[in-house]
């Protein structure tokens, strides 16, 4: 059975920005302060390597309830039994990884514009990562910013959950539940935060505040 999916804050792990601290430590953290699901993001590493990391925080991660979804690599969310993936407008095309994954796993796409969202609905996604919402360091190969604006129109034209990505944090989150997101992604707001737990924490609160409730 596929796991409910809650991305209402959805951390995206980047090891540099933890520094000499060990991942797991700072996504534990993060998930005592309310993340309530996590993609682990490796873009130089090997394969061995990026299911080694995805080991260390599975065990903990299924204690807690918390679904673990992989950027881009579904042969790894295969092998290491991962909840979910989450591609890309440059990974594998959604059909052909439905196809791979199964129906009772979590698939993500990035949706860029509204054309991409409309696609990625029809084909069969589980959610959508809108993206970019502001520019943001933390990647560099995105399409232009789209906004709050952006946010909006592609909330006015489709049902699936929505998690806003891109230059997100504490001061700018709740805008963007208040304009049609379901959840907020950030990376830096935590991955850097001298206190992970207390960061997450205080996203959490502010996410709370604005997300209507869910429908029984």
């Amino acid at each position: 059975m596929k796991r409910m999916f809650d991305g209402s804050l959805y951390l995206v792990t980047d090891r540099r920005m933890a520094g000499s601290r060990p991942l797991a430590e700072v996504v534990g953290a993060a998930i005592r302060g309310g993340v309530t699901c996590v993609q682990l993001r490796e873009k130089t590493c090997g394969t061995r390597e990026f299911m080694e990391q995805a080991d260390a925080l599975l065990p903990m991660m299924r204690r807690r309830g918390i679904p673990l979804i992989i950027n881009d690599r579904i042969d790894v969310a295969l092998a290491v039994g991962a909840d979910g993936v989450h591609l890309g407008q440059k990974d594998m095309p959604l059909a052909s990884a439905r196809r791979i994954f199964g129906s009772d796993r979590i698939i993500g796409v990035s949706a860029e514009s509204l054309e991409d969202a409309l696609a990625a609905e029809e084909g069969g996604a589980d959610y959508l990562g809108v993206s970019p919402i502001y520019a943001t360091p933390t990647k560099t190969d995105t399409a232009p910013a789209l906004g709050l604006e952006g946010l909006r129109r592609i909330r006015a034209a489709v049902k699936l959950p929505l998690v806003g990505i891109g230059g997100l944090n504490r001061d700018n989150a709740a805008d963007v539940i208040r304009n049609g997101a379901d959840g907020v992604a950030v990376v830096s707001a935590i991955m850097k935060a001298p206190d992970p737990e207390a960061a997450a924490r205080e996203l959490a609160v502010e996410i709370r505040r604005y997300r209507p409730p869910a429908e029984d």
